[in-house]
């Protein structure tokens, strides 16, 4: 089978099984896993924050990130299309309290300033309407195509939300593509957030876990609510290890995002398939399937049966996503496939 359904289904390499097998380990809860440590410390360095947290999953990460910002009863603002308000079951209004204000993503991922200042009353004393607490950016953007923020527009932000006096978050679940895809530094690409969250598990290729990093007392009070969610794990060194050679191999993200350039231009070049290559920058891929005869689910369903796996994702789009257990080989074949599903 081809893989294209998601980055999440990457196997851990030779070198992190060698790594996960040789760590160093202690109880994490207490503070004394060492290999814990040492990726927590290497984590907050490279995006340029002062600590971080290792979590198990970039759900709980995120959750635990805007419940350390923001007080119960307060307003999140969130990108109508992304992974926070869609994909992780409103955890933070059951967990946290915290209404959620959808704000209209841009095809590029962006939020307009004009739309979050609608999320902030004319009257901030006014007892009526939840306080705004936190806005959160997501980079790359998945529903957008996974698309690179512009740095322009997350400073934007940034002033935006001093002007105001609320933090900024970044689901920065594949930030590393968008470091890679932008040639800039992964600190640059979370600078203007107060807080980032990264994902191990996807592009990286560990086989779980996800970072929160911040300042001191934040990533502290990110520890306490990562334990009363159940996240607190004892031994995970065995999973820290794996994510200390992710963030070490980070530049072949790379490769992923070629492939999947290459990916774009033959879908581009086969009747029946609606893609815009020009809007692929990283390692995802949209495309529609217009073809009267073929519903979204026949086309996923037929392709399955030939061997390749992909999945929709909402406005009738199918995606494609590629990491490193696919090469050019394998996007050459999931064309063939694609072709023989429009024909036959």
């Amino acid at each position: 089978m081809i893989e294209l359904r998601s980055d999440t289904f990457t196997l851990p390499t030779p070198d992190m099984i060698k790594a996960m097998a040789a760590a160093p380990l202690g109880d994490d809860v207490y503070g004394e896993d060492p290999t814990v440590r040492a990726l927590e410390e290497l984590a907050a360095r490279t995006v340029g924050k002062e600590a971080a947290c290792l979590t198990p999953s970039g759900t709980m990460a995120n959750l635990a990130a805007l419940m350390a910002h923001a007080p119960r009863g307060s307003k999140v603002l969130v990108g109508a299309e992304s992974d926070i308000h869609l994909y992780e079951a409103g955890g933070a209004s059951v967990c946290g309290g915290l209404v959620y204000e959808a704000v209209p993503n841009q095809s590029d991922g962006r939020m307009l300033l004009d739309d979050l200042a609608k999320g902030f009353p004319d009257d901030a004393d006014d007892p009526q309407f939840a306080r705004p607490a936190l806005i959160c950016v997501e980079n790359t953007h998945n529903r957008c195509g996974g698309r690179v923020l512009p740095s322009s527009h997350l400073r934007e932000v940034r002033d935006f939300a001093d002007a105001r006096g609320v933090a900024v978050h970044m689901d920065g679940a594949r930030l590393f593509n968008a470091a890679v895809a932008s040639a800039t530094p992964p600190a640059e690409v979370a600078r203007h957030a107060d807080s980032v969250q990264f994902c191990l598990s996807k592009g990286l290729g560990a086989p779980i876990g996800s970072v929160v990093a911040g300042t001191a007392g934040f990533i502290d009070e990110v520890r306490r609510i990562r334990k009363m969610l159940g996240g607190g794990m004892r031994q995970a060194g065995v999973i820290a290890a794996a994510g200390i050679v992710a963030l070490e191999t980070h530049d072949r993200l790379a490769e992923d995002h070629a492939n999947a350039a290459h990916l774009a231009e033959g879908l581009a070049g086969l009747s029946g398939i609606e893609v815009d290559p020009a809007a692929v920058e990283t390692n995802i891929v949209m495309f529609r399937v217009p073809e009267e005869r073929l519903t979204r689910q026949a086309f996923i369903e037929a392709a399955a049966a030939r061997g390749l796996a992909l999945a929709e994702l909402g406005h009738g789009r199918i995606r494609a996503v590629t990491h490193a257990g696919v090469g050019r080989e394998d996007i050459d074949r999931a064309l063939a496939v694609v072709r023989d599903v429009l024909t036959s």
